[in-house]
C-alpha cells in the first residue's frame, strides 16, 4: 500500500477541534500557564500594570527633591504615544525616568521568563515572540530587547523578541492556521474575530498569493474594532454586536468579489474546551458568564451567522495568546521550540514545538 505524503499526513493527524494541542504544523505544548510563586501568579510581574507601577515609583522618588518632569498627569492617564515622545525628546529627565521604568520592567519580565523555562513544558525553548499591546511602541521593543540581555548575561542562551506583524493584525492572521489548508482550497481568504476585555476586534485575512502552507504573506484586508469597554454591553448583546461586524466584512468581501471561505476563527482568553465552551480565564470578557456551561461562543456565533456564501459556517476557536503566537509560524522554521508571550492587561502565554517538516533541513 502506498505512504500518504508528508504533508497530507500532517493534516490527517491535525484533527478539528477547539482547543486543539495538534494543529497542521505545530504541537501546543502549554498555554495560559497559571505559573504561581510565593506571591501569586508569576504573570503579574509582567504586564501593562506592573509597567505603569514602575514608572509611577520613580516618578515618586522624583518628586520627593523637585518638580516631576512629566508634569501632573497621572501615570496610568499617560498613553503609548506620550510615553514614546517623553523618551525621545529633549527633557533628559523625563527620558531618564521612563529609561529607569523600562530597566526595572525588563529585570522583573527576565525572571518571569526563567520561572517559565524552568517548567517542563517549556524546555529547551530557542526563541521567545512577545506581542500584545506593550510590543507595539519603541519602548516596548527596547524593554524586550534588554529583557534578552539580561537573559544572555546570566548564562542563557535564548531570543527574546517582539512578535511581526502588529499585534492587533497576529490576533486575526494567526486563525488561518487552526484549520488545515484543504479547507481553503478554492478560496482567498476567511473571516478572523480576537474577542479580549477591552476590544473586540474583526477582520477578513487573505492568504496571500503564493498560499504556501505556512502562510507566509496572509495579512489583514480589512478589519473593524468595536471597544465594548466604554459600552459596558450584556454578552447576548456583544454577541449581536459582532454579527452586525461581521455581516459588514462578508458585504465587502462580496462587493470586491474577494472568494471568502464559510470559516470564522476565533481567539478569545481562557482555557478552551475541545467543544467550544471556555472553561476558566474568560472572566473579563463582556457581560461576564461566558464560562457557563449553558453558553457556548462558537455555537452562539454559527446561529448569528448561519451561512456564509452558499455554505454552512464553520467555527474554529482557541486561545488569544495561541492565536497571536500562530502568527509567528512562518518566522520560525530555523527553531524547534518557541514560545509566546503577550504583555497586556494580563500575560498570556503558549508554548509551540514545529511539527516534522517545519524545521529547515
Amino acid at each position: 500500500m502506498a505512504k500518504s505524503s508528508s504533508k497530507h499526513s500532517e493534516e490527517v493527524n491535525a484533527p478539528l477541534a477547539h482547543g486543539a494541542t495538534v494543529l497542521p504544523l505545530v504541537t501546543i505544548d502549554d498555554y495560559n500557564n497559571e505559573l504561581r510563586d510565593r506571591n501569586g501568579f508569576v504573570g503579574d510581574n509582567a504586564n501593562k500594570k506592573t509597567f505603569q507601577q514602575k514608572l509611577d515609583d520613580w516618578r515618586k522618588h522624583v518628586r520627593k527633591f523637585g518638580d516631576d518632569p512629566i508634569g501632573e498627569v497621572a501615570t496610568a492617564k499617560l498613553s503609548k504615544k506620550k510615553i514614546e515622545a517623553l523618551l525621545k525628546g529633549d527633557d533628559m529627565e523625563a527620558a531618564a525616568l521612563i529609561m529607569g521604568a523600562m530597566e526595572d520592567f525588563a529585570q522583573d519580565f527576565a525572571e518571569v521568563i526563567r520561572k517559565f523555562l524552568k517548567d517542563e513544558r517549556w524546555s529547551k525553548t530557542e526563541r521567545i515572540v512577545v506581542g500584545g499591546g506593550f510590543r507595539q511602541s519603541r519602548f516596548g521593543e527596547l524593554t524586550i530587547a534588554r529583557t534578552m540581555v539580561i537573559l544572555k548575561a546570566a548564562g542563557i542562551n535564548i531570543e527574546v523578541v517582539p512578535i511581526v506583524h502588529h499585534p492587533d493584525e497576529a490576533g486575526l492572521i494567526g486563525s488561518v492556521h487552526l484549520m488545515p489548508p484543504w479547507m481553503f482550497k478554492g478560496y482567498e481568504a476567511i473571516l478572523a474575530v480576537d474577542i479580549g476585555g477591552t476590544n473586540v476586534r474583526a477582520g477578513i485575512v487573505k492568504f496571500g498569493k503564493e498560499k504556501t502552507q505556512d502562510f507566509a504573506d496572509a495579512s489583514v484586508w480589512e478589519s473593524t474594532i468595536w471597544r465594548h469597554a466604554d459600552d459596558e454591553p450584556s454578552r447576548s448583546a456583544t454577541i449581536e454586536k459582532l454579527g452586525a461586524m461581521l455581516e459588514d466584512l462578508i458585504e465587502k468581501a462580496r462587493k470586491s468579489d474577494l472568494k471568502l471561505a464559510p470559516i470564522i476563527g476565533i481567539a478569545c482568553p481562557g482555557i478552551i474546551k475541545i467543544d467550544g465552551s471556555i472553561e476558566r480565564g474568560g472572566q473579563n470578557l463582556p457581560g461576564g458568564n461566558w464560562e457557563s456551561d449553558s453558553f457556548n461562543l462558537p455555537a452562539a456565533l454559527m446561529k448569528a451567522i448561519p451561512e456564509i456564501g452558499d455554505h454552512s459556517t464553520f467555527v474554529m476557536m482557541h486561545n488569544d495568546a495561541v492565536v497571536q503566537g500562530l502568527s509567528q509560524i512562518a518566522f520560525m522554521n530555523d527553531v524547534s521550540k518557541w514560545a509566546v508571550l503577550t504583555i497586556g492587561t494580563g500575560l498570556g502565554n503558549a508554548h509551540f514545538t514545529n511539527r516534522e517538516g517545519m524545521k529547515t533541513r
